[in-house]
């Protein structure tokens, strides 16, 4: 192999790695853990037009455990994750679950429509502002989830990829006692 070849084929590699990383880590993170009822704080409610122009509100989903999922189209780790969420949503819906994606896309909602649809979304998408990003600490890396009890309070919060085990574990933990 020529030294040229071999270089772009490193430099393509170091590229494409730098890419799918950019958006976070793809080492999970260690996560808080769940927080005892007591010392969870209230999410931050807020409203945003969904990818389907109508308004989705937080507080609408008091009563029922949410896993609340910034992410992005271009994010290689949140890639990774939406196939889960989309199962959770699926398994899980009739037992008071449900998934809120907060897409942070510059795009807008073309792109996001298009994602969701590639992807065969079933859980409903808002698009995200900075203001609410800011609501939740500032959204610096994506995906950023935070897992939320049935009485609108954060139980949990990952940064990153975590794994889909964690999550499902979290989500039962709220799901069968609270």
């Amino acid at each position: 192999m020529s030294s040229f070849v071999l270089r772009c084929a490193v430099a393509t590699t170091v590229l494409a790695t730098a890419l799918m990383v950019d958006c976070s880590s793809w080492t999970r993170q260690a996560p808080e853990g769940m927080k005892a009822a007591n010392d969870r704080k209230a999410a931050a409610d807020f409203m945003l037009s969904d990818a389907k122009s109508t308004r989705a509100k937080l507080s609408d989903y008091k009563g029922k455990v949410v896993l609340l999922n910034f992410w992005a189209t271009w994010c290689g780790p949140c890639k990774v994750e939406i196939p889960w969420f989309v199962e959770f949503e699926k398994k899980y819906q009739d037992r008071g679950f449900a998934v809120l994606g907060v897409s942070m896309d510059d795009g807008g909602v073309q792109v996001v429509r298009a994602f969701m649809e590639e992807y065969k979304v079933n859980y409903r998408v808002a698009i995200g502002t900075g203001q609410v990003a800011r609501l939740y600490g500032g959204v610096d890396s994506l995906p950023t989830t935070f897992i939320i009890d049935r009485d609108g309070r954060i139980a949990s919060g990952h940064i990153g990829l975590a794994s889909k085990g964690n999550y499902e574990s979290e989500i039962l933990q709220l799901l069968d006692n609270d």
